[in-house]
């Protein structure tokens, strides 16, 4: 099984991003699976052209993008991402796409086909906080979750999936009462969240609870 990961540069100010910190640290063989990492620019567009290229040369069985999401406590496996493009503050490059569709051709949402109730058990068992998120937002983050999948609809036989990580403690020093994660428990649960992947390869995911009342 080969595995493609990504991660972002830093973006909006930040001097690191935990995303692509993590990943580069992520083992390069989990329970049999190759493992190859990607870094990719925080701007539309280009991120996913760079995507896109490693599939073609790769193939991969399995997509995972990772993110930053400031603010967050815990590690949280994204369910769902939609075709909006609403940017609240300018990529990498300075695009500010508002209200724009992500693929004119796409469909109006696409929805993690990882197994996501899985790795979210499998990095609670590590002793690391993980749960299901239902917004990517409408940032890079999510519109990369998108093209993943549209892109995995596209070449066929992949399945594909986003997870959002916290802030690292040295990113909150000036963030008063803002949460963060240690490189280290990130990096322990996105390996778990690989092992989930490479179990569940040809089995359904866990029916258990993952939603929210608000």
């Amino acid at each position: 099984m080969k595995i493609l990961i990504t991660g972002f540069d830093p973006f909006g100010g930040e001097a690191t991003n935990p995303a692509i910190e993590a990943v580069k640290r992520i083992d390069e063989n989990i329970e049999g699976a190759e493992i190859y990492k990607l870094e990719i620019p925080t701007v539309f567009h280009k991120s996913a052209a760079l995507i896109e290229e490693k599939i073609k040369e790769i193939r991969p069985d399995a997509i995972l993008s990772v993110g930053q999401a400031g603010g967050r406590y815990d590690i949280t496996v994204e369910r769902v991402a939609i075709n909006e493009d609403d940017a609240r503050i300018p990529d990498n490059e300075n695009n500010q796409p508002i209200d724009v569709k992500i693929r004119e051709d796409g469909k109006n949402a696409y929805f993690a086909s990882l197994p996501i109730k899985a790795m979210v058990e499998e990095i609670k068992m590590e002793g690391v906080p993980a749960s299901i998120s239902n917004t990517a937002g409408t940032f890079v983050c999510n519109h990369v979750m998108y093209q993943d999948l549209y892109l995995a609809e596209k070449y066929g036989n992949i399945k594909a999936g986003f997870i959002h990580v916290p802030y690292l403690p040295e990113q909150v020093l000036d963030k008063k009462d803002t949460a963060s994660m240690s490189l280290e428990d990130i990096v322990k649960g996105l390996n778990a969240a690989v092992r989930a992947i490479v179990k569940y390869e040809d089995k359904k995911d866990l029916t258990i609870t993952g939603g929210a009342t608000h």
